[in-house]
Formats: C-alpha cells, sequence, structure tokens
C-alpha cells in the first residue's frame, strides 16, 4: 500500500492541532478539494463522517471512521469510497516551547493498479499542500505564531 508521512514542528500546542485536526465538519472551509462534510456521529472517542471531495467534473464521496485519543493520536479508518483502502493517522507529541511534533501518514490503495500508478504521482502534491492547509487553519485559528526570543 503506497504512503505518505510527513512530520512538521508547530508553535500551536497537542491540544490546540488536535481540536483543528478533529473538527472534521468543519473541513469544507479549509481544505483543498473538499466540497461538503457530513457528520454522521461524533462524541468524544469516534466519529462516523463522510467526505464530499471534488476536483473539476469529479465528485467522489469518502466514509470514514475518526478514533480520537485526545490529545495525542487520532486515527482515520476508511470505510467506504472509490478506493479500496485509505488510512492515515496524526500523532502530536508536546516541545519544550510549548509547540508540538505533529506526525501525519496517510497510506491508500485504488481499486485500480493503473490508476493508483498515475494518481500517486500526483498524490504526493496534495498530501503536502492539505498539510499546509492545517498550518495556514492553525494560524487563522490561534494566531501567528509567537517569535522566540532566541530568534
Amino acid at each position: 500500500m503506497p504512503g505518505i508521512r510527513e512530520t512538521r514542528r508547530i508553535p500551536y500546542s497537542c491540544e490546540q492541532m488536535f481540536d483543528l485536526v478533529a473538527d472534521v465538519g468543519r473541513y469544507d472551509e479549509f481544505l483543498p478539494w473538499v466540497v461538503a462534510v457530513r457528520v454522521r456521529s461524533d462524541s468524544d472517542s469516534e466519529m462516523i463522517a463522510d467526505l464530499l471531495v471534488g476536483f473539476k467534473a469529479i465528485r467522489e464521496k469518502f466514509t470514514s471512521r475518526v478514533q480520537k485519543h485526545r490529545p495525542d493520536h487520532i486515527n482515520v479508518h476508511y470505510i467506504d469510497g472509490p478506493l479500496r483502502d485509505l488510512d492515515n493517522s496524526w500523532d502530536f507529541r508536546p516541545l519544550a516551547d510549548g509547540g508540538c511534533e505533529v506526525d501525519f501518514r496517510v497510506d491508500f490503495t485504488f481499486r485500480n493498479p493503473v490508476f493508483e500508478a498515475l494518481a500517486g504521482q500526483y498524490f504526493d502534491r496534495a498530501f503536502r499542500r492539505m498539510v499546509e492547509a492545517f498550518e495556514t487553519r492553525a494560524a487563522q485559528l490561534y494566531g501567528a505564531p509567537p517569535v522566540s526570543a532566541a530568534g
């Protein structure tokens, strides 16, 4: 199963980043290609949500189970949609300066191996754009990152 992993040091707390990532119902406000969201159920530990993802004339619905382990881990399991499999996880580790290290991993398998080979070339770029969208959203919600005294 192809996968991508990204680790970033973020100047926001684990709790802030956890809240941002766990707020799936607002993904259509800031994530590229997310056209609509429907949260079917939500509790402190688990959510079931549908995402309608679109690019040009293509629209696909993805249903996922989001397991929340506040404040250090979110695991997303694919339930239904156009892929064979799609799983991602977020790990939030506190840093001494009050920020956190965010480790994001996504693994995916397309139903069609030819499409997987073609789309895999673009998936990395799309993935990085999504990570940047989360960082931009954090700055909008929590303010500009503080400037360190050493910097």
